[in-house]
C-alpha cells in the first residue's frame, strides 16, 4: 500500500511539472516561436498559452519593440581620398518574428555589419565637402539601402542617423583657416559695400543740397525781378502823374524832378569813399517841403 501511494504521489508530481512546463506566458512587446519536433509551427502572441508536452517547445523569443543598434566607428576614405571617421545608430523593429528568427542568424550582428559596409559605400562615393555638408542625404541613402536589405529578415529599419563625421586633424585645421579667410573676405566685402553706400548717400545729399540752393537762388532772383518790376511800375505811374501835373502848370511837379536829381547827387556825395566831411545844404529844409508838396500831389492824383 505504501508503494502504491508513493507511486501515485510521484505520478501527480510529474503531471504537475508537465503542466507547468506546457504553460507559456508571453510578455507584452514580445512574441515567441513554437517548434514541434524541431520544426516551426506557430507564433505565440502576448498572453497565456498551453503547449503540447514533449512535442512543442519555445524556439525563439523575439523582441517586437523598436530597438537601437549602435554602429561602431570606422575610418572611411572619401572620393577625393580624404580620411573620415564615421559612426552611426540604426533604429529597427521586427515585423515578422518567424523571418527574424529563421531567415538570419544573429539579427543584430547582421544589421550592424550591413550598416558598416553601406556607410563605407555611401561616404566613399562623395567628396569630403559633400560628406560634411550633406548628412541628411547620407542618412536617406543609407535608410533606403538597408531597409531594402533587411526586408527578407522580417525587420523594418525606421531610421538611421550618422552620429559623427570627423576628418583628420590637419584637414580640420585647413578647414578652420579656410573658414576664417572666408569670414574675413565677407567682412571686407561688407565694409566696402558700406563705404560705397555711404559715398552714394553723401553724393545724393550734396546733389539735393545743390538743387535746393539753385532753386532758392532762382526763387530769390524771381522775387528780385518782381520787386524791380513793381518798383519800375510805381516809378512809371509817379512819372506819369507828375507829367500830368506839369501839363496842368503845377509848380510842385516841376520841383519833384529837381528834388529827385538833387537827392541823387547828394547820395553820391555822401557815399564817396574820398569824402571825409559831409556838408548839409541849407536848402535841405526847402527840399523836405518840396517832397511834402509832392506827397500831397500824389494823394490828390490817387483821389
Amino acid at each position: 500500500m505504501s508503494n502504491i501511494a508513493i507511486l501515485g504521489g510521484a505520478l501527480v508530481i510529474v503531471v504537475l511539472v508537465l503542466i507547468l512546463k506546457s504553460i507559456v506566458v508571453v510578455r507584452q512587446g514580445w512574441e515567441y516561436t513554437v517548434e514541434r519536433l524541431g520544426r516551426y509551427t506557430a507564433t505565440l502572441k502576448p498572453g497565456l498559452t498551453i503547449l503540447v508536452p514533449f512535442l512543442d517547445k519555445v524556439g525563439h523569443k523575439v523582441n517586437m519593440r523598436e530597438r537601437v543598434i549602435d554602429v561602431p566607428s570606422q575610418d572611411v576614405i572619401t572620393k577625393d581620398n580624404a580620411m573620415v571617421t564615421a559612426d552611426a545608430v540604426v533604429f529597427v523593429q521586427v515585423i515578422d518574428p518567424r523571418q527574424a528568427a529563421y531567415e538570419v542568424n544573429n539579427l543584430d550582428h547582421a544589421i550592424q555589419n550591413l550598416c558598416l559596409t553601406n556607410v563605407r559605400t555611401v561616404v566613399g562615393s562623395m567628396d569630403l565637402d559633400e560628406v560634411l555638408s550633406r548628412r541628411e542625404e547620407i542618412n536617406a541613402r543609407l535608410l533606403t539601402v538597408i531597409d531594402s536589405a533587411t526586408d527578407p529578415w522580417g525587420t523594418k529599419v525606421t531610421r538611421i542617423e550618422i552620429k559623427d563625421l570627423s576628418p583628420p586633424h590637419d584637414i580640420t585645421q585647413a578647414m578652420n583657416k579656410q573658414m576664417k579667410a572666408e569670414r574675413e573676405k565677407r567682412a571686407d566685402i561688407l565694409t566696402a559695400e558700406g563705404m560705397k553706400q555711404s559715398q552714394i548717400l553723401k553724393a545724393e545729399g550734396e546733389k539735393q543740397a545743390a538743387v535746393r540752393q539753385a532753386e532758392g537762388r532762382r526763387e530769390s532772383a524771381f522775387l528780385d525781378a518782381e520787386a524791380r518790376e513793381r518798383e519800375a511800375e510805381a516809378e512809371a505811374r509817379a512819372t506819369a502823374m507828375v507829367s500830368q501835373a506839369i501839363a496842368k502848370g503845377d509848380v510842385n511837379a516841376v520841383n519833384y524832378f529837381i528834388a529827385q536829381d538833387y537827392v541823387k547827387a547828394f547820395e553820391k556825395l555822401a557815399s564817396s569813399p574820398n569824402q571825409k566831411t559831409l556838408i548839409v545844404p541849407a536848402e535841405l529844409g526847402s527840399l523836405a517841403g518840396t517832397v511834402a508838396g509832392l506827397q500831397e500831389l500824389l494823394k490828390a492824383g490817387k483821389s
